[in-house]
């Protein structure tokens, strides 16, 4: 029988004990996985979703919701701002371009955005099928939009007043659906996009506005999307805009980094958690090897007796601990992901961030590594006891 197969019935020879191991170490392993897997896909998607945002103006209030609700469409916007507003701020010779977003209304809880085509040309977007839209109440869906409510080119819809699910229905103001947009890994797969036009008439008709040119003297819009002609704007438009009444800046890299920072004081705890389980699984390997080899003294030394040299002996105990490793590995690699797939699924029933299961990341090596180190601290002792075996004083022992 090779050493190999010897080794794995040695470590089944306690199924209670190997299964108890075996569960510490892979919850250990699969916390440390689960950190790297989702820490680095938000990392990533937040990189997607900033796309060449330098700034988000909106209405004064909270620079971090002002972010949220402009570049994530996570959070509710602090008001709206005049239109007016986006032809100053296009007039700056500080700002290359400046996109306008309205919002206030949703499909089935995926948000419906009045902008202009600029916005898709941030992100790169192509379309899957159709085309853009050339007139007011055309709308193109984003592909977890388009997935999740089941229309297609043709269809029509209409929007529910509000950014939740429950809201009152637009009855009267329907959208057709002229385009779908390819998955894109961005916000803009939870999304539906039209005109600007759009909007103002479905609000307008919804609030009864009394005259043409009074509504059009009185249009909005919710938040301008502004990207820098030269890094120098970084340093005098953020507060030439807070200096204008009614205006607020926020600024996506600063914002970012500190929701980033509070986010990473929830992965530290998982981290220190998958610490404290790797350590116990580590103490239990150690206890468990060491009292096989007590067991196993009798076997040993027939082995020795047999011819077998004493670093085949020691190789033995190590290979025990080393198929636990590697079935602790395999286990804890499986259950991450399946629990980011899981919090991925939970996310997009929520319309929230995009998070898979599939995601591979190259750090995933470090779960492994972790697993052997530990093995070889836990399994060092109990291999140079069996390396150490007395054969002569075990066959004197009184039976």
């Amino acid at each position: 029988m090779s050493l190999a197969r010897l080794a794995w019935r040695y470590l089944w020879a306690r199924p209670l004990v190997a299964v108890l191991n075996l569960l510490l170490l892979s919850l250990g392993l699969a916390a440390m996985a689960f950190v790297l897997l989702v820490g680095e896909q938000i990392e990533a998607g937040v990189r997607r979703d900033l796309a060449g945002i330098d700034l988000v103006v909106g209405a004064k209030g909270s620079p971090m919701q002002i972010m949220l609700a402009g570049v994530f469409h996570l959070d509710v916007p602090t008001g709206n701002i005049p239109l007016a507003t986006l032809e100053t701020l296009r007039r700056q010779p500080l700002v290359a371009r400046a996109v306008p977003l309205s919002l206030g209304d949703s499909l089935q809880g995926f948000r419906i955005v009045g902008t202009s085509p600029e916005y898709l040309d941030l992100y790169r977007a192509r379309l899957a099928r159709g085309a853009l839209w050339t007139r007011p109440m055309q709308a193109v869906l984003g592909a977890e939009a388009a997935r999740r409510t089941g229309l297609a080119v043709g269809s029509r819809f209409a929007g529910s007043h509000g950014l939740g699910e429950t809201g009152e229905a637009h009855a009267a103001q329907g959208y057709e659906v002229v385009g779908v947009l390819a998955e894109s890994g961005t916000v803009l797969d939870r999304l539906v996009l039209t005109d600007l036009a759009s909007v103002w008439a479905v609000h307008e008709e919804h609030h009864g506005a009394p005259d043409h040119a009074e509504a059009q003297a009185a249009r909005e819009i919710t938040l301008a999307l502004v990207s820098y002609r030269s890094p120098l704007a970084a340093i005098g438009l953020p507060r030439w805009v807070n200096a204008q009444p009614g205006l607020q800046a926020a600024a996506p890299a600063l914002e970012t980094a500190r929701l980033l920072r509070m986010v990473g004081a929830g992965t530290e705890v998982l981290q220190g958690f998958a610490a404290v389980l790797l350590l116990a699984a580590g103490l239990s390997v150690f206890v468990a090897l060491l009292h096989a080899v007590r067991e196993r003294q009798g076997d040993l030394a027939m082995l020795r007796m047999l011819g077998a040299p004493p670093a085949r002996v020691a190789a033995l105990v190590g290979l025990e601990a080393l198929w636990l490793v590697l079935l602790a590995s395999a286990l804890g690699l499986a259950l991450a992901h399946g629990l980011a797939a899981a919090l991925g699924a939970l996310l997009a029933a929520r319309q929230s961030l995009h998070l898979t299961g599939l995601w591979l990341s190259g750090w995933e090596l470090l779960v492994p590594a972790a697993a052997l180190l530990l093995a070889l601290a836990s399994a060092a002792w109990p291999v140079w006891r069996a390396y150490r075996l007395d054969v002569t004083e075990l066959l004197q022992a009184p039976q």
